[in-house]
């Protein structure tokens, strides 16, 4: 009979302990929420074309690596390539570089290392291309601005200044200071 109830106590042990390891090993909700800062979303060799109310092309954008924060609404581009379509022009406006991070969506995106802004000649206007190390970017205003040095080649023309205000769909190019230029005509 002792014998018995110490095996009862025993298996009674036993199943206690097993309860209770596995509730205590459950998994719980964290204490804190999950920092914004942590991405929430990841993509590879991304195309987005995004459309205007008329269903026309607005922009698009083509990157092999994207990560999307939900804090901001902000994203990471790796080697993105940007595409604005004008509605002042055929031709559009192609940005590049090394990276890029948007915020608040698109509304705003950077561009950093090794920035190239290019647009094939057009109608009103000669192609151009502008180099420079940083340059952000309003895709619905169809701005661009930067404040480092830029490198504006056009045919037969080189200019280099200190910063820059753009309107994209314009291709009114302001400069704003220590421009020089080197006119090379074509023979």
């Amino acid at each position: 009979m002792i014998k018995n109830a110490l095996i009862g106590l025993f298996m009674l042990t036993i199943a206690g302990l097993a309860a209770w390891s596995t509730l205590s090993l459950r998994p719980q909700a964290p204490s804190h929420p999950v920092s914004a800062a942590l991405p929430d979303a990841f993509m590879e060799n991304i195309t987005a074309l995004i459309l205007d109310k008329q269903g026309k092309p607005s922009m698009k954008i083509v990157a092999p690596k994207m990560i999307h924060y939900a804090e901001n609404d902000s994203a990471s581009l790796t080697q993105p390539n940007l595409t604005l379509y004008r509605k002042s022009s055929p031709e559009p406006w192609h940005v590049t570089a090394n990276y890029a991070q948007t915020s608040q969506g698109i509304d705003h995106v950077d561009f950093w290392h090794n920035v190239r802004i290019h647009r094939l000649a057009d109608g009103n206007n000669p192609e151009t291309l502008i180099k420079t190390p940083t340059l952000t970017v309003f895709p619905h205003q169809q701005l661009a601005q930067t404040q480092d040095l830029i490198t504006l080649i056009q045919p037969g023309i080189t200019v280099k200044a200190t910063g820059m205000n753009a309107d994209l769909n314009t291709g009114d190019i302001n400069l704003l200071s220590q421009a020089r230029g080197e006119y090379a005509p074509n023979s």
